[in-house]
């Protein structure tokens, strides 16, 4: 008989990885797979460590927040316990489920990706572990686009070290190793399942670089035919900005060079006050805060980290016009959906990573409150290696003629007389 008829395991026990942005995320994820197991064998099952599970993982009804109206997708994603760092290991028994079994004892393995950073550790570290991830049969990734507004190098760090050879035996019985686990060829085997609200290039990266399967791939995408600009609802001329950039790389200092050369010039002048510029990427922001206190320029900034004191500050020194500039970053629109009110001009550094942001930063324009008429505008930089995400704003026949267009300014209007 053939001795490969008896290889049935991997290197290590866990065969499944779910990834998942919060806790509320893996309380869902535990409820399916008891209501699976359940549904299967026709009768409940026992559950270990369920009643600590409940209270690590589900939310408290007293820690709720106040009552603020949000949009559906931010109740959506913040609903439950929103902490994320965590990781729990599941054990699947012949007549029960074991939560919080050992890495080593367990089959599934849910957690963020904080939560695995923290024990896979760095080079160089002395206590760190991801031998638990060396034969890993189906990795789940889920919300990817949530990732985005955490830390997306977690997810670079975990994806890493799937599949590497372990460093320890931890008892395996090498007989029963499957060949290609022992060829250290578990990756081409491993079943890879991404699922994101949006498109984005890194998101696109992981698929792309990092799924090896020897069966191939398969992308189901949604392609945007309106855009988000149809859904802004205040009269507004949004005007789009083409850069020349020769890489993904240079195109950050050519978007910054072009907006403090051609851009803030034209916004320094005392009538252009009330103007908002949204930045998504961080490390964009601190670049403009650092410009703008160089220049002494007029200007009040709000960033994740900022304190509420200092959000309240900030929006009441924009609204009132002691500042003419309010700099905001997209992680800070994710995590608090304030209204920013007062906005008479709206620039946007760089195209939101969720479409909508786009749509809900504009008709925040109609909570300024202002006498009498008022110019408004709305500037936004785009370049070709932003394709996805001007498809999203303004559509995908759009974005392919503004892409390929001589033109580097385009217009549209958004919004009717009343």
């Amino acid at each position: 008989m053939d001795e490969d008829a008896f290889r049935d395991q991997g290197l290590t026990r866990p065969k499944v990885l779910m990834v998942v942005p919060f806790r509320e995320s893996a309380l869902r994820v535990v409820h399916i797979l008891i209501a699976l197991l359940e549904s299967a064998s026709q009768k409940k099952i026992d559950v270990s460590n369920k009643k600590r599970f409940k209270g690590e993982f589900g939310s408290n009804p007293e820690e709720k927040p106040p009552n603020l109206k949000r949009p559906e997708d931010y109740e959506a994603t913040f609903a439950g316990n929103i902490d994320d760092h965590f990781r729990i290991g599941v054990a699947v028994l012949q007549k029960s489920m074991r939560l919080y079994a050992p890495f080593y004892s367990s089959d599934i393995i849910i957690a963020s990706p904080l939560g695995l950073r923290t024990v896979i550790g760095a080079e160089g570290e002395n206590k760190r572990d991801y031998d638990f991830l060396s034969s890993i049969e189906i990795l789940i990734i889920d919300e990817a686009d949530v990732y985005l507004m955490q830390n997306w190098e977690h997810v670079l760090h975990l994806i890493n070290h799937m599949n590497l050879l372990p460093l320890a035996s931890h008892g395996v019985d090498f007989s029963r190793v499957r060949m290609f686990s022992l060829n250290n060829w578990s990756k081409y085997y491993r079943q890879t399942l991404l699922f994101s609200a949006l498109h984005h290039p890194q998101i696109s990266s992981i698929f792309n670089k990092h799924c090896f399967n020897y069966r191939g791939q398969v992308a189901v995408r949604n392609a945007p035919l309106t855009g988000s600009i149809s859904h802004v609802v205040v009269q507004l001329p949004h005007v789009f900005r083409k850069l020349e950039a020769d890489s993904s790389v240079s195109v950050i200092d050519a978007r910054f060079n072009f907006f403090i050369d051609k851009v803030l010039p034209e916004y320094r002048d005392a009538i252009m006050t009330h103007t908002l510029i949204y930045v998504p990427s961080y490390f964009d922001y601190v670049r403009l805060r650092n410009y703008f206190k160089k220049e002494e320029l007029n200007f009040a900034h709000i960033c994740e980290y900022s304190s509420k004191s200092g959000i309240c500050r900030a929006r009441h020194l924009f609204l009132s016009g002691e500042k003419q500039f309010l700099i905001i970053t997209e992680r800070f629109h994710f995590y608090k959906r304030y209204s920013i009110r007062g906005i008479r001009n709206l620039i946007f550094y760089e195209l939101p990573t969720y479409p909508h942001f786009y749509s809900e930063i504009c008709n925040m324009v109609k909570l300024a409150g202002m006498e009498g008429e008022a110019t408004l505008t709305c500037t936004a930089f785009y370049s070709k290696y932003d394709a996805q995400k001007l498809a999203a704003v303004v559509g995908v026949e759009r974005a392919a003629q503004m892409l390929q267009s001589s033109k580097n300014v385009h217009l549209f209007v958004t919004g009717g007389t009343e």
